[in-house]
């Protein structure tokens, strides 16, 4: 089995166009349900695999309160994994096509205030390299609502000054265009003439580095943006995503339709996007409670 496994990821490499990340995640999945199927249901060939042994390892993560949105996750690599062996001929028939998801809680990202996007940008003042980089990373990844990923993985010649917009690979390895604001463009400059060349120790493409000259890492940004956050006492769940979820809700807020939003944030489905009017109008409705004296006055009551 373990070589079927390995067969699939090389699969998932050459044909599916996903990120690294994501195939690491499959395999991590795929290590684990087929490590159980071994040891406790004692299958030793994945055509002696049923549809009770799948449900059985479901029941075995819900019992160490494995989270549902977790499972929903390695149940997607199962039914992938199934699926491929299918199509390959390595099995007959595929035992998880109607198995299905656990229903997940929807909890609505955190979102911020522009008062408190307003707040971390001017804690990031100076003209230090790391400064004038972290200014740039904020101004792109809120003014164009863009995956911590995408926003990581851009080199150099994605940015278009004059035509003001940046080149994005995003999920799937699809292209789109993204519009870039002016302030985004000034910052970005800026730490390019002013911080970049003090970064950089080897000639290379990559737009955001480290202090080692090397590409910032997730964690990098996430630490980055956890401390800003911290010292401008934003007392909310903050991540890179989090400026995406605000960037997506400030323009529905604004009046931007949903399908040019959907096109902005690359999203595939629709209904993805549609998450953000319920975020929205859970926002209008915290802003108002705080700003109606009608409102405060019974808050109080």
């Amino acid at each position: 089995m373990k070589f079927i496994l390995k067969e699939y990821v090389y699969y998932l490499r050459r044909r599916k166009g996903l990120t690294e990340n994501t195939i690491k995640a499959y395999e991590r999945d795929l290590e684990d349900y087929i490590n159980h199927l071994i040891k406790y249901r004692n299958i030793p060939d994945v055509s002696n695999i049923n549809r009770r042994d799948i449900l059985a390892y479901l029941k075995t993560l819900q019992k160490n309160d494995i989270k549902p949105v977790s499972i929903t996750r390695k149940l997607s690599s199962i039914k992938g994994f199934h699926e491929y062996m299918l199509k390959e001929g390595i099995v007959k028939e595929d035992v998880s096509y109607d198995i299905k998801t656990p229903k997940l809680e929807k909890n609505l990202p955190s979102v911020l205030t522009v008062n408190e996007i307003v707040d971390l940008m001017n804690l990031v003042s100076g003209d230090e390299p790391l400064s004038l980089r972290n200014l740039a990373l904020l101004e792109l990844i809120y003014g164009s609502g863009l995956r911590v990923s995408e926003l990581l993985n851009l080199n150099l010649q994605d940015i278009h000054f004059n035509a003001k917009y940046v080149k994005i690979v995003g999920k799937g390895k699809k292209e789109r265009i993204v519009p870039i604001n002016d302030m985004s463009i000034k910052a970005i400059k800026n730490y390019l003439a002013n911080g970049r060349v003090h970064l950089v120790k080897e000639e290379n493409n990559i737009l955001f580095l480290n202090q080692y000259g090397n590409k910032l890492s997730r964690q990098g940004f996430f630490k980055i943006l956890k401390k800003l956050a911290n010292d401008a006492g934003i007392n909310k769940e903050i991540s890179p995503h989090t400026l995406r979820h605000s960037f997506a809700t400030h323009l529905l807020e604004s009046g931007i339709d949903l399908r040019s939003l959907q096109e902005l944030l690359g999203h595939e489905d629709i209904s993805t996007t549609q998450i953000y009017t319920h975020i929205s109008k859970s926002h209008l409705k915290e802003t108002y409670l705080k700003a109606h004296p009608r409102a405060k006055e019974h808050n109080n009551v």
